[in-house]
């Protein structure tokens, strides 16, 4: 029911009504107050309207903020003084698509075994209803994105606090593209904070007009042309519900998620640091991360569980490449815009273009491979690569690190492939690495459809 994103498919077959009527008694039996918020799909009223009777129908009372960003919804929840918080999106995922997912007071997503309790309770139909005198409460607060932008103004000025009471953000320009999404409190913080800021696809529109909702190097192209032709400091994009933030650096170059990961992490750690990151990051992190003498650790992927390491001693920021970042003295939720104004903090003491230079790139290769036996081919896969390398992790799929690079053998939760991940400093290892690794694959899948 619930994958690495929580509830998350085509509405009318995978999502419905009923889904999210049941998500919310589930919820709603074992908490008292519940925060819900949904994204610009039109969609998401009637998943939103069921949601809340179903919690409602168990007693529990509902703060509904509206439309708003993941992030604000996460964040809304500590601040009303709530048991939950239960967004409606689909977050980057197309128009025809919703979902839902649930979160902790910290502004962490509800843990994989805190999903599989709602999903048993849900299987088992064990939802605690009331009758019509202990309904839940309905309330609106309409604060919850000014409170939202509040903070994220508060944290820009304390990532540049050492600038000694001057004005840093006044010389930064930002282009700002919202994809049509919730990230609106993006613009609102840099421009409270004294940036330049432009906006491109600033109304909220759940069919995505202008570009598809994930924020990727080919759907940022004209945010990129417009860094570019007018000379802004920065690019920012969000997905349609906010929850990611991709970048375009001053001279208009699109930023690899694990380069602006790089840059994140070395403006966060410090010597005896630690910067947490799902197991397909490149080596770029790594090795930025080591000029500081900070380390990276590996999480299996997913922001839920990078969020978990996040929130342990030590560790000072998080981050998964496909544009989800965790600042854990703020929150546990992957919070677009407050990325953004991090981002924007950087950019204003050195053109982040500057800081891309002095990041390491390393050739990268990739390759899928069919098949429908992918749960037992992935348990040949582990004893064959177990069998013959020394240094192998099975945190999530199988990772090896060799002299050279590295390779990672994992199966897509949602689709019938395995993928496979080889990095190295140079191209011919890569290529090596690919190939060695694929060929397990095959051997693996072959046991397994000979079985």
């Amino acid at each position: 029911m619930f994958g690495t994103s929580g509830i998350r498919g085509r509405v009318g077959d995978d999502v419905t009504a009923a889904v999210a009527l049941d998500v919310g008694r589930a919820v709603g039996t074992e908490t008292e107050r519940v925060v819900v918020g949904r994204d610009a799909r039109r969609t998401g009223e009637p998943l939103r309207d069921a949601l809340a009777a179903g919690l409602r129908e168990t007693g529990a009372d509902v703060v509904d903020v509206g439309r708003a960003a993941t992030p604000t919804v996460a964040r809304a929840i500590a601040a009303r003084s709530a048991d939950a918080g239960i967004v409606v999106t689909a977050s980057h995922n197309p128009p025809a698509d919703n979902g839902l997912k649930l979160w902790t007071p910290s502004g962490q997503a509800y843990s994989p075994a805190e999903q599989e309790a709602v999903a048993d309770r849900i299987r088992a139909s064990a939802f605690d209803l009331v009758d019509w005198r202990g309904q839940g409460s309905h309330e609106r607060w309409t604060n919850a994105i000014d409170a939202h932008r509040d903070a994220l103004v508060a944290a820009g000025e304390r990532a540049t606090a050492d600038e000694h009471g001057s004005d840093p953000f006044s010389s930064v320009s930002v282009v700002v593209d919202l994809g049509n999404g919730m990230g609106g409190v993006t613009a609102s913080a840099l421009r409270d904070l004294g940036a330049a800021v432009e906006t491109l696809n600033a109304t909220p529109d759940g069919r995505f007009p202008a570009r598809p909702s994930e924020p990727t190097a080919a759907t940022c192209e004209t945010l990129a042309a417009t860094v570019e032709a007018t000379d802004a400091d920065l690019g920012i994009a969000h997905d349609g519900d906010a929850d990611r933030t991709v970048a375009v650096a001053d001279d208009g170059a699109f930023v690899p998620g694990d380069v602006l990961l790089a840059v994140f992490g070395r403006a966060a750690a410090g010597a005896g640091d630690q910067v947490a990151a799902p197991v397909d990051t490149s080596l770029a992190a790594a090795d930025a991360l080591a000029e500081v003498g900070a380390e990276l650790v590996y999480t299996p992927v997913g922001d839920v569980y990078v969020a978990d390491r996040a929130a342990r001693d030590g560790v000072v920021f998080g981050g998964e490449p496909s544009g989800a970042w965790i600042f854990p003295e703020e929150t546990l939720c992957p919070d677009g815009p407050l990325a953004a104004v991090r981002l924007a903090a950087l950019a204003a003491s050195t053109p982040l273009s500057e800081r891309l230079a002095a990041i390491e790139r390393y050739p990268i290769r990739r390759r899928s491979v069919e098949t429908d036996a992918k749960t037992a081919a992935m348990e040949r896969i582990e004893t064959a690569v177990t069998d013959e390398f020394v240094d192998v992790s099975t945190l999530d799929g199988v990772r090896v690190d060799t002299d050279d690079g590295w390779f990672l053998i994992r199966a897509s939760g949602t689709e019938p492939v395995i993928r496979v991940t080889a990095e190295a400093r140079a191209a011919d290892a890569a290529d090596r690495l690919l190939e060695r690794a694929a060929a397990i694959v095959d051997r693996g899948i072959d046991a397994a459809v000979d079985k």
